[in-house]
């Protein structure tokens, strides 16, 4: 039997788990922020670099097993994606994101590659009546399933009211402290 938290356990547990104020997290969090300015910073020169650098043909040797590897990873996120609807699990949320962004870069590619060509009717057709919507569909119930989840962890927490928009939720950090309602079976798959 799990134990349940008291309204004023509630409360405390809703300072923690907002906190975002703790020399471990700012340590964190700068990392973080650091490591992306870091990544956007590289990654500017490259794209120049690239862009100026490439030659206008290139063959490739491998060509199908790029293909079909990117088709495999699609397949493995959009199945993942389903097998996590049917458990009812939170990984939906991820490998929907991780599907419609495979989905985005296919419609890319194939209608990239195949510009000037006779087949890029089909490969825009294939982006803006399949990829695309599918795309935009995975990510909208993603959006709601992490919603409903955020609405469910503030009704949780004892906090009053609608939580704000997604874009302006802050991290939960330290759920150590929060974890007293959660299942032990739960807490050990967490743990493993």
């Amino acid at each position: 039997m799990s134990e349940q938290s008291s309204p004023s356990a509630s409360a405390a547990t809703t300072v923690e788990a907002f906190s975002l104020d703790g020399p471990t997290v700012r340590r964190r969090r700068r990392r973080a922020v650091g490591q992306l300015a870091l990544c956007v910073f590289v990654l500017v020169p490259w794209t120049v670099y690239l862009a100026v650098s490439l030659p206008d043909r290139f063959e490739a040797r491998y060509w199908p097993m790029v293909w079909v590897g990117f088709d495999v990873l699609l397949l493995v996120s959009l199945a993942g994606a389903g097998v996590a609807v049917w458990r009812g699990r939170q990984a939906l949320i991820p490998m929907s994101f991780v599907a419609a962004t495979l989905l985005v870069c296919d419609a890319w590619f194939d209608v990239s590659l195949s510009w000037g060509r006779g087949d890029v009717w089909g490969s825009m057709a294939s982006a803006v009546l399949v990829e695309l919507p599918l795309a935009f569909l995975l990510i909208m119930r993603a959006r709601r399933v992490l919603k409903i989840s955020a609405r469910l962890a503030w009704q949780r927490l004892g906090l009053e009211g609608e939580p704000p928009p997604l874009h302006k939720m802050p991290l939960f950090v330290t759920l150590e402290s929060s974890t007293s309602g959660i299942p032990s079976d739960v807490k050990g798959a967490e743990d493993a």
